[in-house]
């Protein structure tokens, strides 16, 4: 785990292997394919020659030669079709035989390209489905680094209807930033002053004595009141399992938000809950960041799918959840 988004040029990505989205010759085409054979050198083209072609949703490997990776793993997705010849099917396959083969060779870190997308017409929106489904169901029982690299953030536009709702839920609730906080501040501070219930402040030793339960201590609780295992939950949470034995180990770990926003979706917490959660942790749900109302969208709707929430952050340039 866990599985970035990210814009890059996949042939310069220090991993295990890239994929290349390729044709059934291996011998080289255009788009990703032509960019990873002049990257690689005359010398990856030899090595395609020996393999004997590839079928469409079936993958073979090479060495990376001049790639920054070691391999490359050549995959080939299908040609789009109209959807009723079986096209989600190859490209399941060409993703699930690529993962398996980076498996079999004990690769830690692979990239993808959004296979299938450019010319053969895959359309764009579906093709990113795929992937981070397909992508995401593998690591659930497997634990690998795996980079989907997008050229250009159009290709993983979410649909039309879901990206016009979070807008809206977005224009709703955001806080623009000329709002004056400082006045927002000052009238907080003269209702507490004139509150009734205000106290003179505790001793620090008093304070100490009355610490709250941490991040870490909320965490493991809600882990087995929900009835999962901490691999469960890490890899629902989009992250690292190194990342979550730190977590595990300290009582006091403060993760980032993103962090601790992963663990709120992969618990399936309740808005409030998820507020208490995040509060441990030192930060809160704001109305001035779109990042904290966009997943504030999803909770309220109920969907804890984390890749589909990182999905959307990604098309509204945000950060992702998770490692």
């Amino acid at each position: 785990m866990p599985l970035h988004i990210v814009r890059n040029d996949i042939t310069t990505m220090k991993v295990d292997a890239i994929v290349n989205a390729a044709n059934e010759s291996l011998l080289g085409g255009g788009g990703v394919d032509g960019a990873i054979h002049r990257a690689a050198g005359p010398d990856l083209l030899k090595e395609c020659r020996t393999l004997d072609g590839c079928r469409t949703g079936q993958a073979k490997i090479t060495k990376g030669y001049r790639l920054p990776a070691d391999y490359v793993i050549h995959t080939v997705g299908p040609v789009w079709r109209g959807g009723g010849a079986g096209e989600r099917q190859l490209l399941v396959s060409a993703y699930r035989n690529s993962l398996e083969l980076a498996a079999a060779h004990s690769f830690r870190t692979v990239a993808f390209p959004l296979i299938s997308s450019g010319v053969y017409g895959y359309p764009r929106e579906q093709a990113f489905q795929v992937a981070v489904d397909t992508i995401g169901d593998f690591l659930l029982s497997h634990e690998m680094t795996v980079y989907l690299v997008i050229f250009d953030r159009a290709a993983c536009a979410i649909g039309e209807k879901l990206f016009d709702d979070i807008t809206a839920y977005i224009d709703d609730r955001y806080v623009e930033e000329h709002t004056d906080l400082h006045a927002e501040h000052s009238r907080q501070a003269m209702v507490l002053a004139a509150s009734p219930a205000a106290a003179a402040p505790e001793s620090l030793a008093e304070a100490l004595d009355r610490l709250d339960e941490s991040f870490s201590q909320m965490l493991l609780r809600k882990i087995d009141e929900c009835g999962i295992t901490d691999v469960q939950c890490y890899k629902r949470a989009n992250i690292d399992r190194k990342l979550f034995s730190k977590i595990r180990s300290d009582v006091h770990y403060k993760p980032s938000k993103p962090t601790a926003m992963a663990f709120a979706v992969a618990l399936e917490l309740p808005l409030e809950e998820a507020r208490e959660l995040l509060e441990k942790a030192g930060f809160a749900f704001s109305h001035a960041s779109k990042f904290d109302i966009i997943v504030e969208y999803f909770i309220t709707h109920q969907n804890y799918n984390i890749f589909e929430i990182n999905e959307a952050l990604f098309a509204f340039d945000q950060s992702l959840l998770g490692g």
